[in-house]
C-alpha cells in the first residue's frame, strides 16, 4: 500500500509540478494510512467476533475511511500554503475539489486494503468450509454405505446358517456363535481404517463359517505378505470381494472350489488379492447388482480418490479381484 502511494504522489508531481498538492497527499497519507490500516483490522476483528458478516461492516469502513480522509486532505491542503509559492487567493483548486479527492483516496486505500488483507482470509475460509464440507458428506457416504454392507452380510450369513438348522443343528449352534462374534466386531463404534492384520482375522472366522456350510466344496489359503499386517485399510473393505469370490466363483467350480486371500506390498502400495479358482466371468465385466464390487470401488473413490483402484482380472481359469491402494502403517501392537 506504501508503494502504491508513492508511485502516485511520484507520477502526479511529474505530471502538475504542484508542489503544495504533494506535500499535502503526502502527510495525508503519512498519517492517514497507518491509522486506516490499525483501524480496519480492529473493524473486521471486531465485525468477525460479533458475528456481522462482512458487507455491513466493510461499507461503512469505505464511508469512514472516505470522510476521514477528505478531511485530512482539507487539513493538510492549508497547512502546506505557507511552505509554497501557492497563496490563498491564488489556490487553484476548490475546496470541494479537495474533498472530492481526499474522500476518493480514502475509498481507494480501504479497498486496496481490503484487496490484500480481507480477500485471502475470506477465500481460505470459504476453502476450508469447503473441505469441512466435503469431509462431512464423504463420512455421511460412508456410513450409508456400511449401513448397506452389514445388513447385506448378515442376511447371507444368516441364509448359509438356515441350511444347517435341519441337518445339524449342533453345527448350526456353532455357527451362530461365529456369527456372533462376527457381528459384535464388525458393528461395534470404531475408527473407519483398521489394521490388515484384524482385518484378515475377522475374514478368517468368516471364512471358517462358509467352509463348514459348503463342507468339501470350499477351501481357503491365506498368503499374508511381510510387512502388510500393520497396514491400514478400510473397515471390512474384502469381505464384499471374498463374498462375491465365494458366491460367483468358488462355488461355481464343479468338484468344489478354492479362494486364496494373498496380500503384498509394491513399493510405497499396499496390494490385496482376492482369487477363485470358478468359472471365470464373460469380458470381465461384473454381474448386475453387484453390490459389493459398487461398495468397494465406492469406499476407496472416497477415502483415496484416485490414488485406490479396484480391478479384476478374469479367465476360464479363474477371476482375481486386486486392490490397490497407498500404505498407510498404523501402530504396533
Amino acid at each position: 500500500m506504501g508503494g502504491i502511494a508513492l508511485l502516485q504522489i511520484a507520477s502526479e508531481f511529474l505530471g502538475t509540478h504542484d508542489l503544495a498538492r504533494v506535500l499535502s497527499k503526502t502527510v495525508a497519507l503519512l498519517v492517514g494510512l497507518p491509522l486506516l490500516v490499525v483501524c480496519s483490522f480492529a473493524l473486521f476483528g471486531w465485525s468477525s467476533r460479533k458475528g456481522l458478516g462482512l458487507l455491513g461492516p466493510l461499507f461503512a469502513g469505505a464511508v469512514v475511511a472516505g470522510l476521514f480522509f477528505a478531511g485530512l486532505l482539507e487539513t493538510t491542503r492549508a497547512a502546506t500554503f505557507s511552505l509554497t509559492s501557492v497563496r490563498a487567493g491564488s489556490e487553484p483548486y476548490s475546496q470541494w475539489d479537495v474533498l472530492r479527492v481526499g474522500f476518493t483516496m480514502g475509498l481507494t486505500y480501504f479497498a486496496l486494503w481490503a484487496l490484500l488483507f480481507v480477500l485471502p482470509v475470506v477465500a481460505e475460509s470459504a476453502r476450508v468450509r469447503g473441505l469441512e464440507a466435503d469431509k462431512l458428506r464423504t463420512l455421511a457416504e460412508l456410513a450409508q454405505l456400511r449401513s448397506h454392507l452389514e445388513p447385506h452380510f448378515l442376511l447371507n450369513t444368516l441364509n448359509a446358517i438356515a441350511g444347517l438348522v435341519s441337518e445339524d443343528p449342533r453345527q448350526a449352534r456353532r455357527l451362530l456363535g461365529n456369527l456372533g462374534d462376527l457381528l459384535r466386531d464388525s458393528m461395534a463404534p470404531g475408527a473407519e481404517m483398521e489394521t490388515l492384520d484384524a482385518q484378515i482375522e475377522w475374514l478368517r472366522r468368516y471364512a471358517q463359517i462358509l467352509e463348514t456350510r459348503h463342507d468339501g466344496h470350499l477351501m481357503f489359503r491365506w498368503e499374508i505378505g511381510d510387512g502388510t499386517p500393520r497396514a491400514l485399510l478400510p473397515r471390512l473393505l474384502l469381505q464384499p470381494l471374498v463374498e462375491n469370490a465365494v458366491k460367483h466363483g468358488a462355488l461355481m467350480r464343479v468338484g468344489g472350489g478354492e479362494i486364496t486371500v494373498r496380500t503384498q506390498l509394491d513399493g510405497s502400495r499396499l496390494v490385496c488379492t482376492v482369487e477363485d479358482n470358478g468359472p471365470g466371468v464373460p469380458n470381465g465385466s461384473t454381474r448386475p447388482g453387484a453390490f459389493g464390487l459398487v461398495s468397494v470401488r465406492r469406499r476407496l473413490a472416497l477415502r483415496y480418490a484416485e490414488a485406490g483402484s479396484l480391478r479384476l482380472e478374469s479367465s476360464p481359469a479363474g477371476t482375481r479381484s486386486i486392490v490397490e491402494l497407498p500404505l498407510e502403517l498404523g501402530a504396533s501392537s
